[in-house]
């Protein structure tokens, strides 16, 4: 197939990038290289493909909707899978209207180009934000998520709505996934992962927001691109699946995790809870068995084994 991957320069959108190529397929990428974090990680993430004849790289925005309009006009692709978004919960906090931008309206543009060039299934991907302060865990795709507690969560929840109506509407197959914490080698270096991991190799204070012992649904990157690329093959109509490892890890089990992976001490300083923090992300994955063949199996100590022994080759280039 040919498939357009935006944010294909990003985290998740080279790993399924990679894969789609390895496999066969023709992969179309749209990134803007913005500087949220250093633009030389993405264009590393790219220079892996740049020989590759069944790869083709547009430098743009995707709220652009007349770059994005001429990209589906020349490429003629059949699948779209989104993950390109401005993401963290605390940046848009500060800034809501590039999130906004990016996120809503570069979604809306993707839907109607969708629509109006019959791509045959159109993959979302939204987040595990969403759930918010959720009670009930695990978090379930059945669960009410009309209640965002930050302006990014906010956008990913109006994306899904966006898309339902487009399948409503025109018959749009949207295939939604919530992606639920995702970390592993080339993980983006704004992400607690990758950032605990630096500051214990460094010896410098690891930031510490609240007692340690919120949870999080840890999902390494080879997990995630298993089930998006399953989303990508599937056509169903309109389903959501979260896709996380469906096992959590408090702060405080985590950093140690980091300290026996680099066999260093931290030096742990506790900030308060940032507004818009959940206290715990946690998957409940049955839908995505049963539906994607989605199958988990990256324990914590293994992918962050991975993750730093990758940090360990690759730091000098952050």
């Amino acid at each position: 197939m040919k498939i357009l991957v935006t944010g294909g320069a990003g985290f998740i959108g080279s790993a399924v990038t990679k894969k789609l190529l390895e496999r066969g397929d023709s992969v179309v990428c749209v990134d803007s290289f913005n500087d949220y974090y250093s633009p030389k990680v993405k264009e590393a993430n790219v220079a892996q493909f740049a020989q590759n004849p069944n790869y083709k790289l547009y430098r743009g925005d995707i709220a652009d909707y007349d770059f994005m309009k001429n990209i589906f006009a020349m490429e003629k692709f059949e699948r779209v899978f989104h993950p390109a978004a401005r993401a963290g919960v605390r940046p848009s906090i500060a800034d809501p209207f590039i999130y906004a931008d990016t996120n809503y309206i570069g979604t809306l543009n993707l839907l109607d180009l969708s629509k109006d060039f019959g791509i045959e299934n159109f993959v979302l991907t939204s987040s595990s934000s969403v759930y918010g302060e959720n009670k009930k865990v695990p978090f379930s795709e059945t669960d009410n998520v009309d209640f965002p507690i930050s302006p990014y969560a906010a956008t990913k929840k109006a994306t899904e709505l966006m898309a339902h109506a487009y399948h409503y509407l025109h018959k749009l197959n949207v295939n939604i996934v919530r992606p639920f914490t995702v970390y592993g080698p080339g993980g983006r270096p704004d992400m607690f992962p990758f950032l605990c991991t630096k500051w214990i190799d460094e010896g410098t204070e690891v930031k510490r927001f609240g007692d340690g012992s919120t949870r999080r649904d840890y999902t390494y990157i080879d997990d995630i691109v298993d089930g998006v690329i399953s989303a990508i093959d599937r056509i169903f109509g309109y389903e959501i699946f979260n896709l996380g490892n469906s096992d959590t890890i408090d702060l405080n089990s985590f950093i140690a995790v980091v300290e026996k992976c680099l066999g260093k001490k931290a030096n742990i300083k506790e900030y308060p809870m940032f507004s818009g923090d959940v206290p715990i992300t946690y998957a409940d994955i049955t839908k995505a068995r049963k539906m994607l063949d989605y199958n988990p199996k990256t324990k914590i100590e293994d992918g962050m084994k991975n993750f730093v022994e990758w940090y360990q080759k690759n730091k000098q280039n952050y």
